[in-house]
């Protein structure tokens, strides 16, 4: 698919900047994985994360209950330290 977006010079956001919004929000909004949005606006994925932290995009998007599980699933495999 191709999209052709008119961007008002006032804005001064090059072309590059917005591939890069427009990647950041539609992973964001699990749209698209990491390495789709990275693809979208010709980063690598490392780069890519590097932007969002920039721009304080999170990586992950877990909820409590995501959280929780994921917390009682860790602790399934900690092993006491018995010294």
């Amino acid at each position: 698919m191709q999209i052709s977006v008119e961007i008002p010079d006032m804005t001064a956001i090059s072309a590059p900047e917005a591939r890069f919004f427009l990647a950041a929000k539609l992973f964001e909004v699990e749209k698209l994985s990491l390495g789709q949005a990275a693809e979208l606006c010709g980063l690598s994925v490392r780069a890519f994360m590097e932007m969002l932290n920039q721009w304080d995009v999170p990586l992950f998007t877990l909820t409590t209950a995501e959280l929780q599980s994921d917390i009682a699933n860790a602790k399934r495999f900690v092993v006491p330290n018995n010294r």
